[in-house]
């Protein structure tokens, strides 16, 4: 059984873990404006952004990483999952976009397929090394 990284828990992977880096609650003066400067429905800025930002997560192991991707890979193969939810905040919450536009993207599906096709080159080691292993000794 694997644990969260934060938590002595089963690790349940969420696809929060990939934009939950972008919330600039509390830093909007600091990581809003880095951000800012992105668009995430421009292709270009979409790849920086998960290459800098969402990938970059090194509180996960190589067992975790795996976990998460297969799971974004059942997600993009379900034709009705509902990737949009996941960049709705509820007004209770204490998080926030850097801009206007992460409220209402494009094709919240493409960014998370494009995040699918950057681990799967980024993690490539990582994936491969916990795919070899026998899950039942997690």
């Amino acid at each position: 059984m694997i644990k969260d990284p934060y938590l002595d828990e089963l690790f349940k992977p969420r696809f929060t873990w990939f934009i939950g880096v972008l919330d600039v609650y509390d830093r909007e003066e600091t990581l809003g404006i880095e951000l800012g400067a992105y668009n995430p429905d421009i292709s270009e800025d979409r790849e920086r952004l998960i290459r800098k930002y969402c990938l970059n997560l090194p509180y996960l192991s190589y067992r975790h990483k795996f976990v998460l991707f297969e799971a974004l890979e059942e997600a993009l193969s379900d034709s009705a999952y509902d990737f949009e939810s996941l960049f709705d905040i509820d007004e209770s919450e204490t998080c926030s976009w850097p801009r206007a536009e992460w409220y209402s993207l494009e094709s919240p599906r493409c960014f998370f397929s494009d995040v699918y096709r950057l681990a799967a080159e980024i993690w490539r080691e990582d994936i491969d090394k916990a795919a070899r292993e026998d899950r039942s000794t997690w």
